[in-house]
């Protein structure tokens, strides 16, 4: 059961930013002090990635765990209530996600997802080492042709 009212349940979910999210500033935050540019939430791209950085052709995709379904993630737990209205959703952005991606790869971009549980303290060092690694070898990529 639900610990919220139906009205306060809406106004949470009403609350909930698409953009300039917590975890997309942190990310942002880390590359800008790497020295990488970069634009934002680019609507040329489909999916609108949130970080796109244009001289390297990649784009940097900042998932939510419970919006995005992160598999086995505690975050991406289905409410009990309305539980198959969310199973749909969640599937569908899934799917959409994967379609954007298809389409980013076919038009000769590299894609790189950051999950929000990633960028929780204990693990965002990891998290920020991976993808300086990823993106070393997308420079490194892109110099050498």
């Amino acid at each position: 059961m639900d610990s919220l009212t139906p009205e306060q349940r809406r106004r949470c979910m009403a609350a909930v930013h698409g953009r300039d999210t917590q975890p997309e500033l942190i990310v942002r935050r880390f590359l800008f002090s790497q020295g990488f540019r970069y634009r934002i939430n680019c609507a040329q791209l489909p999916g609108r990635p949130d970080i796109v950085l244009h001289k390297y052709r990649t784009v940097i995709f900042v998932n939510g765990c419970f919006w995005h379904g992160h598999k086995d993630c505690r975050k991406a737990a289905l409410p009990k209530t309305n539980a198959e209205f969310w199973r749909e959703k969640i599937m569908q952005n899934k799917a959409r996600d994967a379609r954007n991606i298809d389409e980013l790869n076919r038009r000769g971009w590299n894609c790189l997802v950051v999950w929000q549980c990633e960028l929780e303290p204990e693990k965002r060092e990891r998290t920020f080492s991976t993808l300086m690694n990823a993106l070393r070898n997308v420079l490194f990529a892109h110099t050498a042709i």
